[in-house]
């Protein structure tokens, strides 16, 4: 199945608000520390629901953002949640974006990245898209050393990029960008239930859980055009 038809389903099931509510448990924290000024226009890959961009405009000033989703429903669902006509978004893969050069002020990415089929030939695509000084910020749950999200492989019928931290540092500088930041952002808002309710459906030992929410989180890298 490709990511379009995997998400396309999940819009059509109405899985795209509960990703909004999972994901902004620790996306705020990140969206907090994005310096977008007003007159900036933000760039969201695998935007969703498009609450980043509602989040950007509202909180931050952005004077324009945009959303690129592969899924169709996703970005037709984005459109019917917000009447702002500073918020567009529309269906289009990352490896090709339609944007002129220089033309983006940052952009903003949250369990998306690793969806993408070529995800260096995004990250170029990134280096010429973003302005001098424009920020990257590519949150990720599903990374190498965040060993619990590893049985996603079973869960989700697409293929994924499952890199380390190390690799994304790597990736992010081959491309261009220099790397200002990359740390973890716990999740404190799963409720986390006591020891003698597991194990789970998904976990077998409460540690088990806590290291995925509270220790390994969301991992944040930010890169910035020189």
């Amino acid at each position: 199945m490709s990511v379009s038809e995997e998400f396309d389903d999940w819009a059509r099931d109405g899985r795209d608000e509960g990703m909004e509510e999972r994901h902004w448990h620790t996306a705020k924290h990140a969206l907090a520390r994005m310096p977008v000024e007003d007159g900036d226009t933000v760039l969201d890959l695998g935007s969703g629901s498009g609450y980043a961009g509602r989040a950007l405009r509202e909180t931050k000033g952005a004077a324009r953002t945009y959303g690129v989703d592969a899924s169709p429903e996703m970005a037709r669902n984005a459109r019917a949640y917000t009447d702002d006509r500073r918020s567009g978004f529309l269906n289009g893969d990352f490896e090709h974006l339609p944007f002129a050069d220089d033309s983006i002020d940052h952009c903003w990415s949250m369990e998306a990245f690793f969806y993408a089929r070529d995800p260096d030939a995004v990250l170029a695509e990134l280096r010429r898209v973003l302005r001098p000084g424009g920020t990257f910020y590519c949150a990720v749950n599903y990374w190498e050393e965040s060993v619990h999200t590893h049985r996603w492989d079973d869960l989700v019928d697409v293929p994924m990029v499952r890199w380390t931290e190390a690799e994304y540092r790597e990736h992010f500088r081959e491309a261009g960008l220099h790397v200002a930041a990359q740390d973890r952002i716990p999740d404190t808002e799963t409720e986390i239930p006591p020891a003698e309710a597991f194990p789970t459906e998904d976990f077998e030992r409460r540690e088990a859980m806590v290291e995925r929410y509270r220790e390994h989180g969301t991992l944040l890298t930010v890169g910035v055009v020189p």
